[in-house]
């Protein structure tokens, strides 16, 4: 009887070996190199020492190689026995926070929030999931809102079904404020107003608004102007609904394109991008009910177009 065939080498699966991770948790104030220490008296301070060293310790969700690095009283710490923590990097999206539930980033403008029919790879879902595989072959993520291709800002994603399903589905309750900065050609003459239409899309995958409750979906855009100089204003807007395309056509039907966006009238683009950021994101946690709050500074470019007298706002 023939023997069976063995598999390549390297073509079997490897069966997944959970991590050795120990947990503590710091009950007084001080640098965290002492309380390990304390709390691995089993192990030499030099083992001690290259943990830390070789990122293999974490605090919170925070993985440092600080040796004084403050704790606090509540503070978390997770030390990987079998590996160094990874450590997320990417030159076109920054990692603001994750937990076990959920994962927020500041995307870069030109990056896709996930794939579509021509292009996959090199996305921030794409990147994010092989992040979170990295961990752990069997981690996924979700996708719970999108950002344009060209805006750049905060935007959320879910690591299991439970905490993706509860945003989706309690959308309008949980988010409690979307804010984001445009910088949009023209001097916008009211410090702040408000503009609601309907919202359709032709043919051409082009977002248009319309009177006409039956061929379009409402959209409620608020602005209030920051900055006018240069021709050019800088405007903090916010969403009580989230449309695509929103901001965009909403800015042309208020006159003023956002810098930048020839799709919807722009005729300029002093910083060669579209001039839309997500800057504020704050909501309730789908699974612990926390208050969840994050912001991100003006962009550089965003002030270097309405800057006065060589100063920035």
């Amino acid at each position: 009887m023939p023997r069976p065939l063995k598999s390549k080498p390297g073509a079997e699966k490897r069966r997944f070996t959970p991590d050795v991770i120990e947990t503590y948790e710091a009950t007084e104030a001080g640098p965290l190199l002492e309380f390990l220490y304390a709390v691995m008296p089993q192990r030499k301070r030099t083992n001690v020492k290259e943990l830390l060293k070789h990122n293999s310790v974490r605090v919170g969700q925070l993985v440092t190689s600080q040796f004084d690095q403050p704790l606090s009283p509540g503070d978390t710490v997770a030390v990987n026995l079998s590996r160094e923590w990874p450590r997320f990097y990417n030159r076109r999206m920054q990692l603001v926070y994750e937990d076990e539930d959920i994962i927020v980033v500041n995307k870069g403008y030109g990056l896709l929030s996930m794939g579509n029919d021509r292009v996959k790879e090199g996305t921030a879902y794409s990147i994010l999931r092989d992040y979170v595989k990295w961990q752990d072959p069997r981690n996924k993520i979700f996708i719970v809102h999108r950002l344009d291709r060209d805006t750049s800002g905060l935007m959320m994603y879910a690591r299991n079904p439970r905490a993706k399903e509860a945003m989706q589905h309690n959308w309008n309750n949980m988010v409690l404020e979307r804010m984001y900065l445009a910088v949009v050609e023209g001097k916008v003459d009211d410090d702040e107003g408000e503009i609601r239409s309907y919202l359709a899309e032709n043919s051409q995958f082009e977002v248009y608004s319309t009177d006409n409750p039956d061929e379009g979906q409402l959209a409620v855009t608020r602005y209030k102007v920051l900055k006018r100089a240069n021709g050019y204003s800088l405007l903090e807007v916010s969403l009580d609904t989230g449309r695509k395309n929103q901001i965009r056509v909403h800015m042309k039907d208020l006159g003023h394109p956002i810098a930048g966006d020839r799709k919807y009238g722009a005729h300029t683009s002093p910083i060669h991008r579209l001039a839309l950021h997500a800057q504020t994101l704050r909501f309730i946690h789908p699974v612990t009910r926390q208050l969840m709050s994050f912001s991100t500074p003006v962009p550089a470019a965003f002030s270097s177009i309405v800057k006065v007298g060589g100063k920035q706002i």
